[in-house]
């Protein structure tokens, strides 16, 4: 019996392997408690500039898993909306408590709801900032890092949710982007604490997030029903509320002017100058010759949510650093020379003592980040397991004309919306990953030769609600064998994917397969485990790895022959959002074809 992943719950292939916690770079104690002093400063100023009456809400989190309380009858709104829900008696039970809810109509519970899903995961982070002066492994300080980063995140992912909500101003799509990443962010901080934490601190990590899970669900399937956004059948129908025309408009506007939409025209502009007549702000040279001779001086010398691009060129070198380009660092856009001239390396790995949120060589979460002709790698090899090269939970973030290259769990698309165009995608197990919607566009995907016993997977996708609108869509891409797998494709099984949660979505379209590919096309996670909840597709691929009479024969397993159902995993309808990618000037196909 194979041990379990490190990452997440994941079941490893063909290897048993003993995790290592000694102890990796570290802050001291007092700078890590001013540090999450600081953060928790921040976020109780986002619950209160989101109006969230903290003080008045005095129930304990740790009350409401499911006994409902006796002497509240929740109003008929209440009831209606939590009836639909996946944990509808902490739904009612944590709503009936909540000031003004129970007169509450039904647009009012949506705003209610999801301040009062702000105000549990701000407690739950302020909870965590209390680990600060626990003594614990260098594995568990790493998980309790990653909680609180991604608590972080959620905190400002609900708060702009309730200032759209409130004005207006943002679309559906955007809250349900946001709400999603939220309910992402909770499962990625829950399960990597399995990477290699002792049980008082997982213990003391869970109790902190006591039905937070539950609760970030809800709130999701209360906006997807009031929005008619719901997306229980599987399908994203994300535009359906845009009028046809406007539609229609718009993506005739973007195939005749060749770029998609994210971006401003500037963006435009500068994704398709050459590197010569590009005006960097900051230029980075490991010679000497530019601003700064690290990429990470650079990036801390970006300003804090600015509204103005921030270019930063990285001349042609190999630069062994580990990156994150932070969620204040709003806008970012790093250009290189080129595919293997400007290459960002790195080998941390799960099995050298880093959880797989850790373990990324370069990790973006500041919202618009633009990647352009950069090798991102990890060198840990197959032997060290999870290792991430590039790790993106940016909002509208491109990554275009870049390498990216490792062995398993190469790319992980974390989160939010994001778009890679004319990439080449290296790995072996899982190496396409996370619960992102995203769209991969004329890439080339290449499988590599892992460890002995394993089968090569190209994706593990993971949404696991199915009110979230997300999943992977593959599209007009080459599916190839590297090198080092063609003299075994014969021996090394390659498939598209295998569900890593209970809702896992992917789509494979106008693609051409390699003979690599299994004639099942699909693994099995374990046993039968989500094959008949999950969304697996493919239209119209070809190459002699692309028939579909051998396929697998699961219910969630599909050809699609309708260009209208494939037509919504398409940049147009399945990340279209705001219209945001046009602006990145990233040339990109937004329906099926040209």
């Amino acid at each position: 019996m194979a041990s379990p992943y490190r990452k997440m719950g994941k079941l490893e292939q063909g290897s048993e392997a003993s995790l290592e916690t000694g102890q990796v770079d570290m802050a001291d104690n007092s700078k890590r408690k001013k540090r999450l002093a600081l953060l928790c400063i921040v976020a109780m100023a986002f619950l209160l500039a989101s109006g969230v009456a903290v003080g008045l809400y005095v129930r304990s989190r740790r009350s409401g898993s499911g006994s409902r309380q006796g002497a509240i009858q929740p109003s008929q709104e209440i009831v209606l909306a939590c009836r639909q829900t996946l944990y509808p008696n902490l739904c009612i039970d944590s709503l009936v408590a909540y000031p003004g809810a129970q007169s509450a109509g039904k647009s009012d519970l949506v705003r209610i709801s999801v301040n009062m899903t702000l105000q549990h995961v701000g407690r739950a982070f302020t909870g965590l900032t209390e680990l600060a002066g626990v003594s614990m492994t260098g594995i568990a300080r790493q998980a309790v890092d990653d909680c609180l980063e991604l608590l972080a995140n959620s905190v400002d992912q609900l708060s702009r949710s309730i200032a759209a909500v409130a004005d207006g101003r943002g679309g559906a799509s955007d809250v349900m982007t946001w709400l999603s990443a939220a309910l992402t962010n909770q499962d990625t901080c829950t399960e990597g604490m399995g990477e290699g934490a002792e049980d008082s601190v997982r213990d003391r990590v869970a109790a902190e997030l006591h039905n937070l899970e539950e609760i970030v669900s809800n709130c999701l399937a209360i906006y997807a029903i009031a929005s008619g956004d719901r997306d229980f059948a599987g399908v994203p129908i994300q535009n359906r509320r845009l009028l046809a025309a406007d539609a229609e408009s718009e993506i005739s506007f973007l195939e005749k002017d060749g770029f998609p939409s994210w971006l401003t025209s500037r963006d435009r502009e500068l994704l398709a100058m050459e590197n010569k007549d590009v005006q960097a702000d900051m230029v980075v040279a490991s010679d000497g010759s530019g601003t700064y001779k690290t990429i990470e001086e650079a990036i801390k010398a970006v300003p804090e949510k600015s509204t103005k691009r921030t270019v930063i060129y990285v001349k042609a070198g190999r630069y062994q650093e580990n990156l994150k380009v932070a969620r204040k660092k709003w806008n970012v856009m790093i250009i290189g020379d080129g595919k293997g001239k400007t290459v960002i390396t790195g080998s941390r790995s799960v099995l050298g003592g880093y959880t797989t949120f850790h373990s990324a060589t370069f990790a973006a979460t500041g919202t618009g980040f633009i990647a352009r002709d950069i090798t991102f790698e990890n060198t840990a090899g197959p032997q060290n397991h999870q290792a991430v090269a590039l790790r993106i939970g940016a909002d509208h973030a491109v990554v275009y004309r870049c390498a990216i290259i490792g062995y398993q769990d190469t790319l992980y698309v974390h989160s939010q919306r994001q778009f890679y165009r004319e990439c080449d995608i290296y790995g072996s197990v899982d190496f396409i990953f996370g619960n992102a919607a995203v769209v991969i566009q004329n890439c080339s995907i290449y499988a590599r030769k892992p460890m002995e016993n394993q089968k090569n997977t190209i994706t593990a996708q993971n949404r696991k609600d199915p009110n979230q609108n997300t999943g992977i869509s593959i599209h007009m891409s080459q599916i190839r064998p590297a090198e080092d797998l063609v003299p075994f494709k014969g021996k090394v099984p390659t498939y598209l994917g295998r569900p890593w949660k209970l809702y896992s979505r992917v789509v494979y379209m106008l693609s051409y397969m390699d003979d690599h590919i299994n004639p099942e096309g699909w693994l099995p996670w374990s046993g039968t485990f989500a094959l008949d909840t999950l969304y697996y597709g493919e239209y119209m691929n070809y190459g002699p790895g692309a028939a579909v009479g051998k396929r697998v024969q699961w219910p969630g397993y599909r050809v699609i022959t309708s260009p209208e159902e494939a037509s919504k995993f398409t940049v147009a309808q399945f990340i279209y959002g705001s219209s945001w990618l046009p602006s990145t000037g990233v040339a990109f196909l937004a329906g099926l074809t040209q």
